[in-house]
């Protein structure tokens, strides 16, 4: 059976599935995350890149109203690569769009910097266009460490990392003061990462898997290979069952992609 929960390594607790928020359609947001809440659903998660927190707010909003209490439910935010030196204030854009006080898990989206004086807000580019912006000066763990002193304003409640490789988790676990509760990562049958899983089980880092069913849009026809498809007692699990169920059974939560049921 499915945990309900899991127990981060501060002691708090998270939704085993979450609601994720990623390339929804500008419009959808704030019905899909209302009803989402109203569903069941006591995770949700979002990220300054994806540009639709202030959807995102109106549906907590909505939610709010209905009855749903603010502490039943789990909020994640990330910070993104062009304020790696401005946390806080990244931090302060996401809790205003959302209409919140705090949130509940703060990440860091990726382990690099890019330029946050460049020619894209979001994604900077090198004058020639041959590649993303980088700022060297500015590390992953000199993130980290303005991401600790935000525990102490309580405007959040647990920090954690994304879409970090075991190099990365190397580089930053020796000088850490703060562990990071989660590893948020592209995580199903068909990218196990067995490496990063096995260090963030080492150090108490839960995993949280995003795209568990995998990108339809880059695995195609991959989700009907005989591989994937398995078959025990009698059930069919299918490529949107197979997922969820292997990335439970290791103890990850869990971030599926914004899902249609809302329309």
């Amino acid at each position: 059976m499915v945990p309900k929960s899991f127990k981060l390594n501060n002691g708090l607790e998270i939704p085993s599935i979450g609601f994720g928020t990623w390339q929804a359609a500008p419009g959808q947001v704030e019905a899909a995350v209302e009803t989402a809440l109203k569903a069941g659903y006591r995770l949700i998660d979002c990220a300054y890149c994806y540009g639709n927190e202030a959807e995102v707010g109106a549906g907590l909003k909505k939610a709010f109203e209905s009855g749903i209490k603010r502490e039943e439910v789990f909020v994640t935010g990330k910070v993104w690569c062009t304020y790696m030196s401005r946390v806080e204030e990244n931090l302060d854009m996401t809790l205003k769009d959302l209409g919140l006080q705090y949130l509940d898990l703060y990440l860091v989206h990726w382990p690099v910097a890019y330029n946050p004086n460049g020619n894209h807000e979001k994604f900077p580019m090198l004058p020639d266009n041959s590649a993303r912006d980088v700022d060297w000066s500015q590390t992953h763990i000199d993130t980290w460490h303005s991401m600790e002193r935000l525990l102490e304003t309580g405007k959040v409640k647990s920090i954690g990392v994304c879409n970090y490789s075991k190099k990365y988790l190397d580089q930053l676990l020796p000088v850490a003061k703060v562990i990071p509760a989660v590893n948020q990562i592209e995580n199903h049958p068909l990218l196990p990462q067995t490496e990063v899983v096995e260090e963030c089980k080492k150090h108490g880092i839960l995993v949280e898997a995003y795209s568990p069913c995998g990108l339809g849009v880059e695995l195609g026809e991959g989700w009907e290979w005989e591989t994937v498809k398995k078959k025990k007692k009698g059930y069919m699990f299918t490529n949107s069952n197979l997922g969820p169920r292997k990335n439970t059974d290791v103890r990850k939560a869990e971030t599926p992609l914004l899902p249609n049921t809302y329309k």
